[in-house]
């Protein structure tokens, strides 16, 4: 489905690849699996992550299932320019928790020719666009879209419904403090939901 690209970056094309989903819907994975296929070819690599996603590791990008890879954490969108360099292939893990620079950052690198992976969460707890992600979506020339199953009744799902009482936007969180569910369980769920907390 992607096409490898050799060469100088003046004679490589770019792209951008947008995987996104529900928590627990193996974005992280499928980031990986595709940058160590690039590794593998003997691509230059680099991750990065917002500096803010320390949930499993302060460096590395880890998915729920354990799989890591080494990544470099930065504070901004911007610090992914001056970091580059002079590499073929860029992974981004949690998109979503970025600036809303991202997609302008992604979009310069992809005409650098660089090929442009982002993960992240489309949608916010409350069901919503969830920050740089819709704008990302819209500019990338290949989205991927990954569901987890639903907890509740076994359907795909593509909502992440927050369990704990919090109403703050970034709350970074494992199993305890998200579930993924289907649009039918997800509605009802938030409709059982004292209304300040919808």
């Amino acid at each position: 489905m992607f096409l490898e690209h050799t060469g100088s970056r003046a004679t490589r094309r770019g792209w951008i690849e947008v995987i996104c989903g529900s928590m627990f819907s193996g974005k992280t994975e499928e980031l990986i699996r595709r940058l160590r296929r690039a590794e593998f070819a003997r691509q230059k690599v680099e991750i990065f992550k917002p500096g803010v996603d320390t949930r499993y590791d302060a460096i590395d990008v880890v998915s729920h299932d354990s799989t890591s890879i080494r990544s470099t954490p930065v504070p901004s969108s911007s610090n992914l320019l001056l970091l580059a360099g002079d590499i073929e292939v860029v992974g981004i893990d949690e998109a979503q928790f970025f600036d809303a620079g991202l997609p302008q950052v992604c979009a310069q690198l992809a005409s650098q020719g660089i090929r442009v992976i982002a993960a992240g969460l489309d949608m916010d707890f409350l069901g919503r666009p969830f920050g740089p992600m819709p704008q990302l979506m819209s500019m990338a020339e290949y989205v991927t879209k990954v569901h987890a199953i639903c907890v509740r009744c076994g359907a795909l799902a593509s909502f992440s419904h927050r369990t704990s009482a919090s109403e703050n936007l970034v709350l970074l969180g494992e199993k305890d403090s998200y579930e993924p569910l289907c649009r039918t369980c997800f509605d009802a769920a938030r409709g059982a939901m004292p209304a300040a907390e919808r």
